[in-house]
């Protein structure tokens, strides 16, 4: 049907709304309004919060790491305790690379190994004492001996550190040899526990015994060699005292106690040893003379005079009693006495005049 034929009114009726035009609506906005207004104060005062805790947090970091008040300046400003031979002058120049710096960018950590790097030093504490001091702590190590190191004498600890002898002290040690600074410290260490063994069970055996020691070698660590004075054999046998010999006039003579006697003590069983020591010297004394050095290696045997020109002996027993179940024999050995030539020649004498006859 065509279109034309239809009213117009009926047309206009059917037509879409949404095709008609319609007259736009006016929006009215406000530009600032209450709540936008609260908003941009939130933010204006976060900001100018947020730039004030800057300001602070940078001048209070700048007073604490920049500022004179905190900086190490003098050298009072080191407190040092516990020093007796570590000087203060050594402790000091640790931290001269920390002048004029703030004590909270001083590494603490790094200045308290390399002053446990001080030999005298065993273990060292380190810290801060607000607002601009620093408080070293220390502990020193304790020499138990005397070190030959040529024709110089140090120190030296349990653990085997040599040490230089300070120069107001006074020490009262044996001497030590055979221990130098080539060594590891492991093996320095091992004989120093040795001789720390040996002087403690020589203590026990006699108090005051290590006073009497003169030199310790370490050379052979299977092996301690001490020098001993003052043994005067005073120790009571069954048979009587053997502090002294008769002569050839068949008169008392008092023995040689004076002269030093170097012993080997091997590595263990200093104790027993040493009262064998003790126990025989007085005899050995009374049947080879002078007595320069004695070998006590061997498990309850004593050689004596082990590196002089000798002839070996019958091995008298002590009868004195001692500390083991079993009596340890004892091997004696004496020099071989000289035979002078005019005693050679009146026997070469005897013998043509008995031929003659």
């Amino acid at each position: 049907m065509d279109a034309d034929a239809y009213p117009q009114e009926l047309l206009a009726d059917e037509e879409p709304k949404y095709l008609r035009r319609q007259k736009p609506l006016e929006i009215k906005r406000r530009k600032f309004g209450r709540k936008a207004w609260k908003t941009y104060l939130r933010v204006t005062f976060g900001v100018g919060v947020g730039i004030a805790g800057a300001c602070v947090t940078y001048a209070f970091g700048h007073f604490l790491l920049a500022s004179q008040q905190m900086a190490l300046v003098h050298p009072e400003q080191v407190e040092l305790a516990g020093n007796h031979y570590v000087t203060r002058a050594n402790v000091l120049a640790i931290f001269k690379a920390d002048h004029g710096r703030s004590v909270l960018r001083i590494p603490l950590n790094e200045r308290r190994q390399q002053i446990q790097a001080i030999p005298w030093v065993s273990e060292a504490i380190v810290r801060r004492a607000l607002p601009n001091k620093i408080e070293v702590e220390i502990s020193e190590r304790s020499p138990i001996a005397f070190l030959r190191q040529g024709s110089d004498l140090a120190l030296v600890d349990i653990h085997g550190v040599i040490l230089e002898r300070p120069l107001k002290a006074n020490f009262h040690f044996p001497v030590v040899t055979g221990i130098h600074e080539d060594m590891t410290s492991e093996e320095r260490e091992r004989r120093m526990q040795l001789f720390a063994g040996f002087s403690q069970q020589v203590e026990l055996t006699r108090a005051g015994a290590m006073e009497q020691v003169s030199e310790v070698d370490l050379s052979d660590a299977s092996d301690l060699r001490a020098t001993i004075s003052g043994l005067n054999g005073d120790h009571v046998f069954s048979g009587g005292s053997s502090n002294q010999m008769p002569d050839k006039a068949g008169q008392q003579a008092t023995p040689s106690t004076d002269s030093p006697v170097l012993v080997h003590f091997g590595d263990n069983d200093f104790e027993t040893k040493y009262r064998t020591l003790l126990d025989g010297i007085g005899q050995w004394r009374a049947k080879t003379g002078r007595v320069e050095s004695v070998d006590l290696r061997f498990n309850g045997e004593a050689i004596v005079n082990p590196d002089s020109p000798v002839i070996p002996q019958p091995a008298p027993r002590l009868v004195a009693a001692r500390s083991a179940s079993k009596p340890a024999p004892v091997v004696a050995r004496k020099r071989a006495k000289p035979v002078h030539a005019a005693q050679k020649n009146s026997k070469k004498t005897k013998k043509k005049s008995s031929s003659g006859n």
